[in-house]
């Protein structure tokens, strides 16, 4: 399943690294988080189980992805028509967006 997590911070960084094992996850992520990514994947620390999921696949322009089965769409209230715009491109017609 080909999985974008359009927010890549404590909750779409979560739920994303742990859907990444098992399937195929593009991380849309700006800045910072993007540099941090790029530079030494996406690590996760819970209570529960850590993950490091080395190399991540990242990405600041979803323009330059294809379609996708699933978009979770984990942005911040004040970015949510600016992120709404930005996954266009990776919106099919059979793509579904999670909030």
């Amino acid at each position: 399943m080909r999985i974008a997590v359009m927010g890549t911070g404590g909750i779409g960084g979560y739920f994303g690294g742990y859907l990444a094992r098992e399937n195929d996850v593009t991380f849309i992520a700006r800045d910072d988080h993007l540099a941090a990514i790029r530079k030494n994947g996406l690590r996760v620390v819970s209570t529960e189980t850590d993950l490091h999921i080395d190399p991540a696949v990242v990405t600041d322009d979803p323009g330059t992805l294809e379609p996708m089965d699933i978009v979770l769409f984990c942005v911040k209230l004040y970015d949510t028509l600016f992120a709404a715009d930005t996954i266009a491109p990776i919106v099919g017609p059979d793509t579904r967006v999670l909030t």
